[in-house]
């Protein structure tokens, strides 16, 4: 096989082919028709010089796929991005390359998509206030994401870079919102709070979320790194990508698990079963989605992109 008749699937070509209404819709579909997340192979995570090496493969019925993606902290004083990745993308029955994908670009796409899938069925059909933590691509994915499903007409950001706050505040009113720099105690006034950082400890405590307020943390998946704090997750309806994702990398469960604040009967159910109408969320108090990323959901979506193209 000539590598060089490969097709390639550039950021730009991804957009075009799955925009985020598709890819939520894609995801969506997936899990109604009896994806089960916890089957998912976990991620390998190789520590190397600069940072990380992770490996994600998947499979379905159709296509079994792979991204590869680095983890470089230093990246981003360079002047380059701190994640850069690649997917493969192979016909199941003849395991030959079927694409290949910006896996960076992939990324962006189905992290939020995979967000807004958990919006959908937990936040209040009005919803309209959005605080985003974080001024980076995954930030704008995330108001772009929570946006189609969402009546979403504000967003307040909460970011430590003011030249890049100023860039996301601008971007949110290019497309008509009402948009602007808030400190983290305006979670109290969001319908729907996204967490994209690299945070390493919590954003806010717990007693200044709302009732009513869905709070999604996708920035860490690490078991010592968390966004938000045991007493959010105590308190919360707690919904997750997978129970078993979850209890091997997710710091915002691990953490209080280890501690003794929770334990692990605090999660209410995972994306599947909240998808099928299985998990009970109770009025009366926020609902929490904890999201690490999944090799599944790359799978999904590149798919969708290559089996919606014209």
């Amino acid at each position: 096989m000539n590598p060089t008749k490969l097709p390639l699937i550039d950021a730009e070509e991804l957009a075009r082919r799955l925009p985020m209404p598709q890819a939520i819709a894609a995801l969506d579909r997936a899990l109604r028709a009896g994806l089960d997340p916890e089957t998912d192979v976990p991620r390998t995570v190789l520590d190397v010089q600069a940072g990380q090496l992770l490996l994600m493969p998947a499979a379905s019925t159709s296509y079994v796929g792979v991204k590869i993606a680095t983890v470089a902290p230093d990246n981003p004083a360079h002047g380059l991005p701190r994640i850069v990745a690649s997917y493969l993308l192979m016909d199941a029955a003849t395991l030959c390359p079927t694409a290949l994908i910006d896996g960076s670009a992939l990324t962006l796409l189905r992290t939020p998509a995979v967000s807004a899938v958990a919006v959908d069925h937990l936040a209040a059909a009005d919803a309209q206030r959005l605080v985003v933590f974080g001024a980076g691509p995954q930030a704008w994915g995330h108001v772009e994401a929570v946006r189609a499903v969402r009546p979403i007409t504000s967003v307040g950001v909460v970011a430590r870079r003011p030249e890049q706050t100023a860039e996301l505040v601008e971007r949110c009113r290019s497309v008509g919102l009402s948009a602007e720099a808030v400190p983290p105690q305006a979670v109290a006034t969001a319908d729907v709070v996204a967490c994209c950082t690299t945070a390493r400890t919590p954003l806010f405590p717990a007693e200044a979320v709302a009732d009513h307020t869905v709070v999604v943390a996708m920035g860490a998946h690490e078991p010592t790194a968390r966004e938000v704090d045991g007493a959010l997750v105590a308190r919360a309806t707690v919904v997750v990508e997978a129970r078993t994702a979850a209890l091997r990398e997710a710091g915002d469960l691990l953490i209080p698990l280890r501690s003794g604040e929770v334990d692990t009967g605090v999660i209410a159910g995972n994306l599947a079963e909240l998808v099928r109408g299985a998990v009970t969320v109770p009025p009366g108090r926020p609902k929490l989605f904890k999201g690490t990323g999944m090799a599944w959901q790359d799978l999904v979506v590149a798919a969708a992109a290559v089996d919606g193209s014209p």
